[in-house]
């Protein structure tokens, strides 16, 4: 067994700054830690979210995939609001506001590829990725 005491969601990217400055401006916060074209990590309660430009020796690994296979869902107060922003940030979710039986949701992307779900939640529920 694994005694895990800490996790959290790690994205890999050559284009880390541009990252970065997405989801600082997305987010509203700056990373806790930072370290300029190698590591960022934004802290809230619940979850920490790395970015991390991989060392030229792991590019490998990384260079093969074609579409990120992740889905990170922001829980969102408003979800029109929250698509504003988006767009005044130049990231136009491709896609239509979809009812699900958890809440209303939109996919939008970051300038790596990766989803993003804006979730607004049914009566204050938690996002529930399982029907993702």
């Amino acid at each position: 067994m694994v005694q895990c005491t800490n996790a959290l969601v790690t994205i890999a990217s050559v284009e880390i700054n541009r990252l970065v400055t997405f989801y600082s401006e997305i987010l509203g916060v700056q990373p806790a830690k930072y370290i300029q074209n190698v590591y960022a990590e934004f802290q809230f309660p619940g979850l920490q979210l790395a970015i991390f430009k991989p060392k030229e020796t792991h590019l490998h690994e990384f260079e093969n995939s074609q579409k990120s296979t992740m889905s990170l869902c922001l829980e969102v107060g408003n979800l029109e609001d929250a698509l504003a922003y988006l767009t005044t940030l130049g990231y136009s979710p491709p896609g239509e506001i979809i009812t699900a039986s958890h809440g209303r949701e939109i996919y939008a992307y970051d300038p790596d590829g990766n989803r993003l779900i804006l979730h607004q939640a049914k009566n204050n529920e938690t996002c529930f990725l399982a029907n993702h």
